[in-house]
């Protein structure tokens, strides 16, 4: 059994369901009685699923836009051991065992930046793909998680 597993098997994962499921399942409401209103959630609440991998996705990508262009031979190790042990620890555990999966398919690319987040690129895109998502165009990562956008709309 995986070590983020909770305790209480029957309980909902907040971090495997967005929050309008998870507000359900609660009883918290019913979205479909006349009257009542979809749940508005607190800043300050758990991460739900969809925060959740936007956020990491978000670190991911900033984290190889950043990766050396040159990293050392312990660099590229311990970055490929930070994917295999993050997959292992992700909180979401039906999304921690398909990115372990994919991992092993296409294990991490850490022998320069520009391999590192073109291979990230296409893990997320493999995750876009399976949850009907739009497709990133993987040459522009670096324009999207360091440089800002060409049109200076970051600036």
């Amino acid at each position: 059994m995986p070590a983020h597993r909770s305790e209480d098997e029957d309980k909902p994962c907040r971090a495997c369901s967005d929050f309008k499921t998870w507000a359900k399942s609660q009883n918290k409401t019913t979205l479909n009685t006349p009257n009542k209103v979809a749940p508005v959630k607190p800043a300050d609440c758990p991460l739900d699923k969809d925060d959740l991998g936007r956020s990491t996705w978000g670190f991911l990508h900033s984290m190889a836009s950043y990766y050396p262009d040159k990293p050392t031979r312990r660099q590229a190790e311990d970055m490929s051991k930070f994917f295999n042990i993050f997959s292992q620890f992700y909180p979401c555990e039906p999304c921690a065992l398909d990115f372990q999966e994919d991992i092993k398919k296409h294990p991490p690319k850490t022998d320069s930046r520009d391999h590192l987040a073109q291979w990230l690129c296409e893990r997320h895109n493999t995750v876009n793909r399976k949850l009907g998502k739009p497709l990133f165009d993987c040459s522009k990562i670096h324009e999207r998680w360091r440089d800002g956008w060409k049109d200076g709309s970051c600036d």
